[in-house]
């Protein structure tokens, strides 16, 4: 008895400082890829010559990649478990496609043809393997939360100091691309390239280093046993299918990642070409809003979690989203300097929308430790295909959008840039509040454990 009561409270207790850091840093390598990935592929393959739809055609069948993938990486984990194999395999993937998603069509070289079916098909490609290793990397470090500790609490943490690493792995990105942008001036199609080029070296070297930093000072989790010594069995699919939690939790995660995924897409069109800022705006506006989102995640940490306040907090940016929203959708051309105010409201939003929904999947999880990999896989394979779809479907209907010559400079156009940076995040937003006040969120009473959870 008595072991039983140093078990659980030993695996109960809050995590050490540098375990929640060594966690946090595990997502560099995905963050910082995804980031660039997010902000700049739709600008690069423009630039490069493929029209809006072709280029949204890349992002689709990566994210489509993406999400099958987070699916087998779930069931697997779950089956096997071996977190880190998993998060090491991934990273490699991520690093050896990635240089090639942004390097120039490698089948176009080998082919030696320009046509744009062929790049079309070869950016595809890559876009695809990137994919497939970035959602294992993602599945195996978001389903160890619930295997490192039972400590709600903790479990929020560690989810907050993996967001604040998001803000650190993007900020990382758009001081690289600030640099360059501002050292390079390109003038024929190679140039851009060599511009994206560097851009996703650099972030992938960055990358890397945290990446081992993670695999060094974290330990491999175990599935634990119960107070009778039994291991804990396979938990199948139709277990959370009877849970009307899993539904609205799955509802929040997506319509949270459609809410900074298409914003973060849209985002430098809607500097470059609405608002006709500075080109280094495109990495500035960025880089404001992950400041800020930063800052807020660090504040997170410190705070004790229920399932009430993960609600409030929740509900608190998608409120802000919405007024961000409103002021995207109608903010002129001469007013273009208040889109940095905007970008210090959004950066706030996106942490609190963020932290709060990804912690919500812990309190879905509680127990089920030998469950939480098909959980995390299959929201996230909710996530990727409907981010690819909504980028797919706004892309196709570019090329019908006012044209931005004509448009006058305090009115304005409603352009498909608008509507994605502005009204699509805000009808998220206001979607993801109505189904966080159905919820009921109870932070879970816990069972003492005969093995730790950390080998």
């Amino acid at each position: 008895m008595v072991d039983g009561m140093e078990d659980e409270e030993s695996w109960t207790k809050p995590l050490g400082r540098c375990t929640i850091f060594y966690y946090g840093v595990g997502h560099m390598l995905n963050d910082i890829t995804s980031a660039c990935w997010f902000t700049y592929l739709l600008v690069f393959l423009t630039d490069i010559g493929l029209s809006p739809r072709d280029a949204a055609i890349v992002m689709l069948t990566g994210q489509i990649a993406d999400g099958f993938t987070t699916i087998f990486a779930g069931e697997l984990i779950d089956r096997f478990g071996h977190f880190k194999v998993w998060h090491g395999a991934g990273s490699v993937l991520v690093a050896v496609s990635f240089s090639s998603v942004f390097g120039g069509c490698v089948p176009c070289k080998i082919f030696d043809s320009n046509s744009y079916i062929l790049q079309t098909i070869g950016y595809s490609v890559f876009a695809a393997i990137f994919n497939v290793g970035w959602a294992a990397t993602q599945v195996s470090h978001m389903s160890m939360v619930n295997c490192i500790t039972l400590n709600s609490t903790t479990r929020v943490v560690l989810a907050s100091c993996r967001n604040a690493f998001t803000m650190v792995a993007n900020l990382s990105l758009y001081a690289v691309a600030l640099i360059v942008f501002n050292l390079s001036k390109p003038r024929t199609q190679i140039d851009i390239e060599n511009q994206y080029r560097w851009i996703a070296y650099l972030s992938i070297f960055i990358g890397c280093c945290f990446v081992v930093i993670f695999l060094a000072g974290t330990k491999e989790p175990r599935l634990a046993r119960d107070a009778e010594g039994k291991r804990h069995r396979r938990i199948s699919w139709a277990y959370w299918f009877k849970k009307v939690l899993y539904y609205q939790v799955a509802l929040v995660y997506v319509l949270t990642r459609l809410v900074t995924n298409v914003s973060q897409a849209f985002l430098a069109f809607y500097v470059i070409n609405d608002l006709q800022m500075a080109q280094s705006s495109k990495a500035l506006v960025p880089a404001i809003i992950y400041i800020c989102s930063f800052l807020v995640s660090i504040v997170l940490q410190e705070m004790a979690w229920t399932g009430q306040r993960l609600k409030v907090f929740y509900s608190a940016g998608g409120i802000l989203w919405i007024f961000c929203g409103g002021g995207i959708l109608l903010l002129p051309r001469n007013m273009n300097a208040f889109m940095y105010l905007l970008s210090i409201i959004i950066g706030i939003a996106n942490a609190l929308m963020t932290v709060t929904g990804v912690s919500m999947q812990s309190i879905l999880v509680g127990e089920d430790l030998n469950g939480c990999a098909f959980v995390y896989g299959s929201l996230s394979f909710l996530d990727k295909v409907s981010c690819g779809l909504a980028l797919y479907i706004l892309e196709s209907y570019e090329s019908s959008s006012p044209s931005l010559q004509t448009c006058h400079s305090i009115i304005g156009c409603f352009t498909v840039t608008r509507y994605g940076l502005g009204l699509v995040p805000s009808i998220c937003a206001l979607l993801g509040l109505v189904v966080t006040y159905t919820m009921k969120l109870h932070t879970p009473v816990l069972k003492p454990l005969m093995e730790p959870l950390l080998e």
